[in-house]
């Protein structure tokens, strides 16, 4: 892997403004580590909408675009279709890509467009003060379900990388998180074999990646770390959920 004095080329050397204890600084670093593995950052273009990771063109040294509220997938398919040689994905988390940019997610991953969606699942309206968002747990209380979500009322919890693994132009739909080392080496590995898939031409990969709050959720970082791992994983499975080869039709 390519690094200059020990940090990794595709990121700048720029602190990041995220919470103490979030997951986007890593999940931002191993994006990093893929690329420059692959050695396609001159080809690489993130797309990135509304949520906490609105800035990440302030830390990624490649080229970056930020678009409206859960339009990400809609511009993406665009760009691939224009230039097929890019390699393209977006940032995008759980208010973001499950709540108002469903129809775009799903129509992308259901044409098989071939591009790499990392989904940051927190649970929660992140950016915007910790609002109830599609992927909130059950009984979990958010500042606008202070008594704990339920499904009378709020419906259930929204499982995405299960649900896009049912649509058969996806070729990759896994769940990683980063929580752990063991688990953070994993979460890199699915991340490059998402960008591989796009660079062999197989079609939508959908990485999922399970990640604390401790801010939203009123928690310290440890806290908020052993909550994912006992609550949150338990309901959101991690793992391969998907995996093949899918070939464009005709």
């Amino acid at each position: 892997m390519r690094k200059v004095f020990g940090r990794t080329e595709s990121l700048r050397d720029t602190p990041f403004r995220y919470c103490p204890g979030c997951g986007h600084s890593i999940i931002h670093r191993l994006i990093a580590e893929a690329v420059d593995k692959l050695g396609i950052r001159e080809r690489t273009i993130g797309v990135s909408p509304v949520g906490c990771a609105v800035f990440s063109h302030e830390y990624f040294k490649f080229d970056m675009i930020e678009v409206a509220h859960g339009r990400a997938p809609a511009a993406l398919s665009a760009m691939k279709r224009l230039m097929p040689d890019r390699v393209l994905f977006s940032y995008q988390g759980d208010g973001d890509l499950a709540a108002i940019g469903t129809a775009e997610i799903v129509h992308a991953a259901n044409r098989g467009e071939n591009i790499s969606v990392f989904f940051v699942n927190n649970a929660v309206y992140g950016m915007t003060g910790g609002q109830m968002a599609p992927t909130t747990l059950q009984g979990q209380r958010t500042t606008t379900t202070m008594k704990g979500r339920k499904c009378e009322t709020s419906g259930h919890s929204l499982r995405a990388a299960e649900m896009l693994a049912t649509l058969d132009g996806v070729s990759l739909a896994v769940r990683g998180a980063v929580d752990s080392y063991s688990n953070i080496v994993k979460a890199r590995h699915y991340i490059e074999q998402a960008f591989r898939n796009q660079l062999d031409g197989n079609g939508f990969s959908f990485v999922e990646l399970l990640s604390p709050c401790p801010t939203d959720w009123g928690m310290t970082p440890l806290e908020s770390t052993e909550w994912l791992q006992t609550v949150m994983a338990a309901f959101y499975p991690l793992g391969v959920i998907k995996e093949e080869v899918c070939l464009p039709v005709g």
